[in-house]
């Protein structure tokens, strides 16, 4: 997974696979998201994601499975 933030649009860009886009599709005003062939979620945009997402600051954790 590759996000980006282009911080002179304050728009985010989650990439979840390379797979070919088919088809784009607006969840709200500010988030889109771009699916595959099949339907399976290929990446999301979000615009003004500073405070939308509270963007460019992300945390990722880890869950263990056993310590859920």
């Amino acid at each position: 997974m590759n996000v980006k933030y282009f911080k002179d649009t304050d728009t985010a860009l989650l990439e979840f696979t390379t797979a070919e886009v088919d088809e784009t599709r607006e969840i709200t005003a500010n988030v889109y998201v771009d699916l595959d062939k099949d339907g399976n979620l290929v990446s999301m945009t979000i615009e003004h994601a500073a405070t939308a997402a509270q963007l460019p600051y992300v945390h990722i954790e880890e869950i263990d499975a056993s310590a859920a």
